[in-house]
């Protein structure tokens, strides 16, 4: 079965604003089988998947199913041929029931039956191995229940060929287990499974083939058990990129950052964190861990100075003149001023980070201005700044002179990390630094990181990839709903051990397991 092509792409062709994001793409996916779609960002992956799917239709080229020319002008043309996509931001109405949404817009000649529909979701769910509630509303659910209903809502279509996209970015390691595990059951009674994901080691334990894009066109498909992570890399940047992450030991480290007590609110009265007490040391790179929304940012605004405190402390441990300041309630500016290094990199770039309309030139400046003397000191210009940055961490751009906003994603993520850097901190904190990024530039921002390590820095890590939290990481801080359930060493920590830590709410509940 695994022989038989289920579909077939040839010369697919799309383009946007007249640069191509896919071109001349040629790719089979066959019955019964794994296929991963592999390519750094920007690589037309996604874009790719949504022609099959009939979010956008190709400029040209021939998409074959069963061997059958079909043309797929819409979602509806797409179910009409069994193909279901499972996208990375959900689609769901909250106040409905998972049964609700799964047979929302389907058109049938009788009258809607949610008891029959309820017993056809479980029947699909005892095939596969899914653990859900049919009656349960959306907005009482976790992350990976909410993706059981998008999966068995592609099922009760029918679906024989389901695409996901980023699967596993906001499961716990036990989730992505599971998930697997119903994957490979999928497989067995011969659907055809296509995954986008950046992730090598899910890559290499799932998938039956690997297909791989780089800058818009196909250069291979490899079978999975014939390769290795180094091989896939290669193939996916153009050329040989090292997979090793230095995790040298702390160097003489001492308390930079002592966090006691941090309790948050928002506008409506509901806790943001709860009682968090953390310490980040010099020489050292403390990871934080969590599902997404769990409080990692709230935590890294608050010691910036960008989040009202309710209670607690933030005692900052001055290097040069030995004084301890407190950082609550203080402003950006006042931090600043107090001497504190305090290098921010945010989860939202242009949002918070740099200014889009300013060029590469005026972002680096903006630490600097008020001082009216620059604040990298024994530096050239902030211009040869830029072009450093420009040059080290590859970003594509046209000039230093271009507006940041006409900058990609990744691009943007560059020219920001680079600047905090350039401000020598003493304290640097990233949050999801490399989100963007293509392999080869996440292994060089973690390479930046290691450095500033050496340097005596207290680096804190907020990271989505655990994978890379256990390699880069001396310990690992989880949050769960804005509580520390845990600090793990991490050359020692499991992956499950950081998963049972995620899905936790307090240290309490956690040392109770």
């Amino acid at each position: 079965m695994a022989n038989k092509v289920a579909i077939e792409l040839k010369n697919v062709t799309k383009a946007f604003g007249g640069k191509f994001a896919n071109h001349n793409v040629n790719m089979t996916v066959n019955r019964g089988e794994i296929l991963s779609i592999l390519g750094e960002n920007g690589s037309g992956k996604t874009t790719l998947m949504n022609m099959i799917a009939g979010i956008y239709f190709p400029d040209s080229g021939q998409i074959f199913i069963d061997g059958q020319e079909v043309v797929i002008r819409s979602p509806k043309d797409a179910f009409d041929h069994k193909i279901g996509m499972i996208h990375q931001h959900f689609k769901l109405v909250d106040v409905f029931s998972a049964t609700e949404n799964i047979i929302l817009g389907l058109r049938d000649e009788k009258k809607y039956n949610l008891k029959e529909a309820a017993e056809k979701v479980l029947a699909i769910s005892h095939q596969y191995g899914f653990d859900i509630d049919p009656n349960k509303k959306i907005h009482e659910m976790s992350v990976s229940e909410k993706q059981t209903v998008e999966i068995i809502k592609v099922l009760y279509r029918g679906a024989d060929i389901l695409i996901l996209d980023e699967p596993t970015a906001v499961l716990t390691p036990q989730e992505t287990q599971k998930l697997f595990a119903v994957l490979r059951r999928m497989r067995e009674s011969g659907k055809s499974i296509i995954i986008i994901t950046h992730k090598l080691h899910e890559v290499m334990a799932l998938s039956d083939r690997v297909a791989v894009l780089r800058k818009g066109e196909s250069v291979g498909t490899v079978i999975t058990a014939e390769t290795n992570e180094s091989e896939l890399t290669e193939l996916m940047v153009g050329q040989k990129v090292s997979l090793n992450i230095e995790r040298s030991e702390p160097q003489n480290p001492e308390d930079r950052l002592v966090v006691t007590g941090l309790n948050c609110t928002d506008r409506d009265g509901v806790k943001l964190l709860n009682n968090v007490s953390f310490t980040a040391r010099s020489g050292e790179i403390l990871g934080i861990a969590g599902i997404a929304g769990s409080g990692q940012r709230e935590l890294l605004e608050a010691i910036a100075g960008l989040q009202h405190v309710d209670q607690g402390e933030m005692i900052y441990n001055n290097p040069k003149t030995g004084a301890q300041d407190n950082l609550r309630d203080k402003t950006p500016l006042q931090i600043r001023e107090l001497g504190v290094r305090l290098s921010f990199v945010p989860e939202d770039r242009l949002g918070m980070g740099l200014v889009g309309n300013m060029d590469i030139v005026d972002n680096m400046m903006l630490r600097s201005y008020r001082r009216g003397k620059s604040i990298f000191l024994e530096r050239k210009a902030p211009k040869d700044l830029a072009l450093r940055i420009i040059e080290d961490l590859q970003v594509v751009t046209p000039s230093e002179a271009t507006p940041v906003r006409r900058l990609s994603g990744g691009n943007i993520q560059k020219v920001l990390v680079g600047r905090e850097i350039a401000a020598a901190p003493t304290v640097l904190m990233a949050a999801y630094p490399v989100r963007g990024l293509d392999i080869g530039a996440s292994y060089t921002i973690y390479n930046l990181l290691n450095e500033q390590k050496k340097k005596g820095v207290a680096v804190i890590f907020v990271g989505e990839d655990l994978d890379v939290l256990l390699e880069l990481c001396d310990r690992i801080m989880v949050i769960g709903s804005g509580s520390v359930t845990g600090i793990v060493d991490g050359r020692t920590a499991t992956k499950e051990q950081i998963g049972l830590l995620m899905t936790k709410t307090s240290k309490e509940e956690a040392d109770h397991q």
